[in-house]
């Protein structure tokens, strides 16, 4: 009976150490293409886009999203700016990374709204209307950078 038990911790043990000796597992960000490609295959289900309309579509998108990534690394680097700078109570340089992060993000803003105003004339007027409705039905929430003003 001793021995059952004392065989039975000592694999539990085992087992234990394996699961803690794995590596965690890391998140990869997906690249600007596979961000493109989700969102033109999800506004292909939405809109029955044409296979004309998905290919300027990936690229408009692909463009955007390659344009975005540098400027989510910089809007990152600006954040920890501040961050320290708010820990060390520098005014001056929480100052300079809140003009920062206002610069990156209405660069993104645009960014989005370029892209999405270059696919919405993409759009026959039926597809128009029912990308509006769809907004409407998202109350105003905007779909992956288009926001209420959009349409």
């Amino acid at each position: 009976m001793k021995k059952a038990t004392l065989t039975i911790f000592l694999a539990v043990a085992c087992m234990t150490s394996l699961l803690f000796a794995q590596a965690p597992p890391t998140h990869t960000p997906p690249n600007p293409a596979t961000i493109a490609e989700h969102r033109v295959h999800f506004l292909t289900t939405l809109l029955s886009l044409t296979s004309d309309q998905q290919s300027t579509a990936l690229g408009i998108f692909t463009n955007e999203a390659a344009s975005a990534a540098p400027l989510y690394q910089q809007l990152k680097t600006a954040r920890q700016s501040l961050a320290a700078a708010v820990k060390s109570n520098n005014s001056g340089a929480i100052s300079t990374a809140s003009t920062n992060i206002g610069t990156l993000t209405g660069q993104l803003a645009a960014n989005k709204a370029t892209a999405d105003a270059a696919f919405y004339q993409l759009l026959h007027l039926d597809q128009q209307n029912k990308l509006t409705q769809f907004e409407k039905q998202r109350h105003g929430r905007g779909f992956r950078g288009m926001g209420p003003g959009m349409m």
